[in-house]
């Protein structure tokens, strides 16, 4: 890691002393908070006279008439409204940031794929020139589906912001520390973490730490929320309390500057004469978040078989079809492996979710090699995919004593709609075209005497 700069500064509201000063604990939760003191109103929302000369707005992350325990919305106190920071608007081009539908005719998207990790360059990159995408999905335009991307960030936004109304943001780092400066407070993360910035919500991002390389599943669809624990009950898997959301922080900055939208896969700049990040004070449930992937506790099998992978979803965005996700974002970390008389490793399979898999750090279970930190896989849907010979082999003659799983992250953006490779995915980014042969040496072994095994 190289690059490093320096941060803008906001004047934040003041939070507790500790590891989480600067944010507020818990998931979906109604919160408020001011960076002046007396600038949130008390008791009602839209005063006729704000205080400090502060303008009074409401976003809104769903229908005005959605019911109660699904409404999104946060009132915003602000220096100025923000159809000040719109004005009239230019198409441009970002040549490798692609929406759905994106079916490309010379690239086939039906087959079982994986890539080593996209490397950097001597280009200078922000968060959306470094934008790379890999897969789309259903279709930006209905607001179903979502698309995957690879970021490569080596430079900070200088009087640059950026907001999309088609999708909200999960960010999956894997290399270097970014800051995600909102319009609600800041958020800092690095591996290991992940964010959501909703839709609709402006931001800056700067690079802490770079090169800065990660992943990012966008997600036209609803909104991501924890998934039912059914059985399991209270506790274990993603907890609410360990998400975070950032305190108000805002800055009163003049100076020309450039808002780009993200609107139905098109992208759009427009120039203002000021930061759009002038929120002082703000009260709601509709805002970003981080979460510490270390904090999430798996659950598994104790006893024997193998659970399905489902065990292990952090967040799931719903579909309007009760059991199958929009997207499940799932996570496959360190644990213990204890089953008896069990193939442990996860098992040869087909189904009609499509699989796109990212490797945070360490080493995946069932590909023990050429799944590399930063590289991506992808098994679409009702393709079959599964452990290559060698972890075949090893779990079906492992003595099965209690294993630490150890020194392992990688996860899964997984969707019920087929994922369709970009131009960038089938023909620039580092293919492994050898990957479709791990099974090639799978043996067949039956053997039809009665009771062998």
């Amino acid at each position: 890691m190289t690059n490093q700069t320096s941060p803008r500064k906001m004047t934040q509201a003041p939070s507790p002393e500790g590891p989480h000063a600067g944010y507020m604990p818990g998931f979906g939760n109604d919160f408020e908070t001011e960076a002046l003191p007396g600038a949130l109103p008390q008791g009602m929302n839209s005063p006729q006279k704000c205080n400090y000369g502060l303008y009074g707005e409401q976003l809104s992350g769903t229908a005005f008439t959605a019911p109660s325990h699904q409404n999104e919305r946060t009132w915003c106190y602000r220096i100025r409204p923000s159809v000040k920071h719109s004005h009239r608007y230019e198409k441009i081009d970002l040549p490798y940031w692609k929406s759905a539908p994106n079916v490309v005719p010379d690239v086939t998207s039906l087959g079982q794929y994986r890539w080593d990790p996209v490397p950097h360059s001597d280009t200078p990159l922000t968060w959306l020139t470094g934008m790379r995408t890999m897969t789309t999905a259903g279709d930006v335009n209905t607001q179903v589906g979502m698309a995957t991307h690879i970021y490569l960030v080596t430079e900070s936004m200088e009087d640059e912001y950026f907001f999309s109304a088609d999708s909200e943001m999960l960010v999956v780092p894997q290399e270097g520390r970014l800051r995600f400066s909102t319009e609600l407070g800041i958020i800092d993360i690095a591996p290991q973490e992940i964010a959501i910035i909703p839709r609709g919500l402006v931001y800056r991002v700067e690079v802490l730490e770079g090169p800065a390389r990660g992943f990012v599943c966008e997600n036209y669809g609803q909104k991501f929320e924890l998934p039912g624990r059914g059985p399991i009950g209270a506790n274990c898997m993603a907890n609410p309390r360990d998400f975070k959301t950032p305190v108000a922080a805002f800055e009163d900055r003049e100076v020309p500057s450039t808002v780009t939208i993200k609107w139905c896969g098109q992208f759009h700049e427009t120039k203002i004469g000021q930061s759009p990040l002038d929120v002082v004070a703000w009260h709601g449930n509709y805002a970003p978040l981080k979460y510490d992937l270390s904090t999430y506790c798996p659950v598994g099998a104790i006893l024997f078989d193998h659970p399905d992978p489902s065990i292990f979803t952090v967040l799931t965005a719903p579909s309007g079809q009760e059991g199958t996700a929009n997207i499940d974002f799932v996570l496959f970390r360190e644990r213990w492996m204890v089953a008896e008389d069990t193939f442990r490793p996860p098992w040869y399979h087909k189904n009609i979710m499509s699989e796109l898999m990212g490797n945070i750090y360490g080493q995946y279970d069932a590909k023990p090699k050429g799944f590399i930190p930063g590289g991506v896989s992808l098994h679409n849907m009702m393709l079959p995919h599964g452990p290559d010979k060698n972890a075949f082999e090893g779990a079906s003659n492992a003595d099965l004593k209690a294993e630490k799983l150890d020194n392992t992250m990688s996860f899964m953006f997984e969707t019920r709609f087929p994922q369709h490779l970009t131009a960038f995915a089938g023909k620039e980014a580092p293919l492994q075209d050898d990957y479709i042969d791990c099974w090639t040496d799978m043996e067949k072994k039956f053997d039809g005497t009665p009771g062998k095994k």
